[in-house]
């Protein structure tokens, strides 16, 4: 399905490119005859306020997975895919009391660093090799592509050439100015993002209800389909293998999340860049504030466009307008894209640049956060130790270039997913759990030792794989049957995470004879204190969140 662009997107979306464009460049600039420093490079020079954090944080998390992929499994599943945004609220305001006053303590550039601290050098670069690895080939790579495959559907531009034009545009800025051109850009990333988001919700709806606004089209929605409503699917549902029922609460989806916003390079970073502790915990509770709102702007136009495909009577309406190009069975992915020939001229523009906001936000950061790892963790540990800053920042561009290229080549690649957004969280749960486990073992208990932490997370994929495949899935020959077919993927995360737990804890136990570790991290009754203001928005959030799950179950 393609749309026509006319006179007043090409606008919209033009006026958006040069802000960003500018924007980016202006904060980038270096005063005559001053050199850019590791710090000002990757962290910013250390001054971002809370606001800056907060929108910057969002605009790294939302990108072409939600807008395409999660609205894919609202089209497919329905408001369950929810869970995670609205999940990933509670757990920014854990990350944000329990993990950051510690990050921020130790004055980390990056996460691996931690692991150096508290563990060795060689799990570090286990680890740092790893998450390298995981950004090109997994993150940015499905960025690309569900990124391209968008702008494919809406403006029928060929997919390798809107590969290659996001690349190009988020490079533009992102690799000159660190990641201060990057979180300064969010902020005008975010107010694109979930204005043009909310104006495809507002008349998605509107279609739904034939002119008579959203909240009608909302009425009309859950009668049409009250199963894409559960927030809780029990074994009957057929996407109970993606969200297992009560184990979305306090199973396997703690493991993702905790994982994805405690100990992420390219979440996490834009939060070790604040100006105190207290700003920083400001700005991920703004965060989590703006997370709340996200399951409307990319979970409810996936559901709206169910309805519209399935229902005879919006079909019907549709149909003598002109309107209907129903995407072909099997492309919930396209469920997105594919509800832009219901915007009017101009705000088809705001739309673009909504998704083009998500897109390239996230490619910034993760381009930036692979080049400071490979930087910090990898080049001045290896190769230079004694590289000077000019050195230190230019290696940091040259090495986010090359990932981003990698990228490009390896992107077109992924054609023929359906739902990309849950086969990704799929398979990056094979690793999490291990490496999720090793963090909290590490943080919160003091007898964790190196030892059981490197045996701890590599015995974390056996046992992934355990649940996965089974011990028939390594057979000769073998067509991969589970031996656990039953089993949820997330409540295998959870199991593999706890296993893992407990094979450090007790090679941790017996090496050190239950003696604290000389590295252990010392924890006292004011290290987890928090603003009153802090407090309050937490209290909040919480109770909004039990009056959803109350009134949704």
């Amino acid at each position: 399905m393609q749309n026509s662009f006319e006179f007043w997107d090409y606008l919209v979306f033009i006026i958006y490119a040069l802000l960003i464009l500018v924007i980016g460049l202006w904060v980038s600039r270096t005063k005559k005859g001053q050199q850019k420093t590791a710090e000002d490079y990757f962290l910013a020079s250390k001054s971002l306020p809370w606001w800056a954090i907060g929108a910057s944080l969002i605009a790294a998390n939302i990108s072409a997975e939600q807008f395409i992929g999660m609205s894919g499994s609202g089209f497919a599943l329905g408001l369950g895919i929810a869970s995670y945004e609205w999940m990933g609220a509670l757990t920014l305001l854990i990350v944000g009391k329990y993990f950051l006053p510690i990050f921020i303590e130790k004055r980390l550039y990056t996460i691996p660093e931690f692991v150096e601290k508290r563990f060795s050098t060689n799990l570090k670069t286990i680890l740092a090799v790893f998450w390298i690895g995981l950004y090109i080939f997994v993150n940015l790579t499905s960025v690309l592509y569900l990124g391209g495959l968008a702008l494919e559907t809406i403006l029928g531009v060929d997919l390798l050439y809107a590969i290659i034009g996001l690349a190009l545009f988020a490079a533009a800025y992102s690799l000159y100015g660190g990641l201060s051109a990057v979180a300064w850009t969010d902020i005008i990333q975010v107010v694109f993002l979930v204005l043009g988001g909310l104006v495809t919700t507002y008349l998605a709806l509107d279609t739904v209800s034939d002119g008579n606004g959203p909240m009608a089209g909302l009425k009309k929605v859950y009668e049409f389909a009250p199963g894409h409503f559960d927030m809780i699917l029990d074994k009957s549902n057929p996407e109970y293998v993606n969200l297992p029922g009560i184990g979305v609460l306090v199973g396997g989806l703690w493991v993702a999340n905790l994982y994805y916003f405690g100990f992420n390079q390219y979440i996490i970073q834009r939060t070790l860049a604040a100006k105190s502790l207290k700003e920083s915990q400001k700005g991920i509770l703004f965060a989590a504030v703006l997370k709340l709102i996200i399951p409307l702007i990319v979970v409810i136009p996936g559901i709206a466009a169910y309805v519209i495909t399935e229902n005879p009577e919006v079909l019907a309406v549709l149909g003598e307008q002109g309107q209907m190009n129903i995407p072909a069975a099997g492309a919930s992915d396209k469920a997105y894209p594919w509800l832009m020939q219901f915007l009017p001229t101009g705000l088809k523009g705001l739309a673009i640049a909504a998704l083009a906001a998500a897109i390239v936000s996230s490619l910034a950061s993760m381009l930036n956060s692979t080049s400071t790892i490979f930087t910090m963790d990898i080049y001045r540990q290896y190769i230079n130790r004694n590289a000077d800053h000019k050195s230190t920042v230019g290696v940091g561009r040259l090495s986010a270039a090359v990932s981003l290229l990698i990228a490009v080549f390896i992107a077109p690649l992924l054609g023929g997913l359906d739902q990309a957004f849950q086969f990704i969280q799929e398979y990056t749960g094979i690793v999490s759990p291990g490496i999720l486990a090793v963090f909290l073992s590490g943080l919160f208990w003091k007898k964790t030792t190196n030892r059981g932490a490197v045996i701890g997370v590599l015995a974390s994929i056996p046992v992934a794989m355990f649940f996965k495949i089974g011990p028939k899935g390594w057979a000769a020959g073998s067509s991969l049957e589970p031996m656990f077919p039953t089993l949820p993927w997330m409540d295998q995360m959870g199991l593999t995470c706890l296993i893992t737990l407990l094979v450090i804890v007790l090679i941790s136990y017996f090496q050190n004879k239950g003696v604290d570790d000389a590295k252990g991290i010392p924890i006292d009754t004011d290290t987890f204190k928090t603003s009153k203001l802090f407090n309050i928005g937490a209290f909040a959030i919480m109770i909004i969140l039990t009056v959803v799950y109350a009134l949704l179950w």
